[in-house]
């Protein structure tokens, strides 16, 4: 994965990247990248922010940051959306990335 194939920026207090996700799936994972988003399914249902909340906990974990660092700042109800991660820099959230894609 490089940086041009999935989308990563510094922000003021971490970083940010953009995710693809796709409610209603029979599991969470990771299925790959999808227009320069991380393409996420979630077997959460897109209602009451109940797939937001899934989507949070399930890259928290599997970044290996706390809930709290991780936040959802544009998209809560669009499928596209960008998160962000405070504490991390653009180049160690991207090689993260690199590692839950299994790359």
């Amino acid at each position: 994965m490089s940086e041009a194939e999935l989308w990563v920026a510094e922000h003021s207090q971490g970083a940010r990247f953009r995710v693809a996700a796709r409610p209603n799936a029979g599991r969470n994972a990771v299925v790959g990248l999808h227009d320069g988003a991380l393409k996420v399914q979630l077997n959460a249902q897109p209602e009451k922010g109940k797939a937001n909340k899934a989507l949070i906990a399930y890259l928290a974990k599997a970044l290996g940051v706390s809930r709290s660092e991780l936040s959802l700042v544009a998209g809560q109800t669009s499928r596209t959306k960008t998160l962000a991660v405070d504490g991390l820099g653009a180049k160690e959230l991207a090689a993260r990335l690199r590692r839950v894609l299994g790359e």
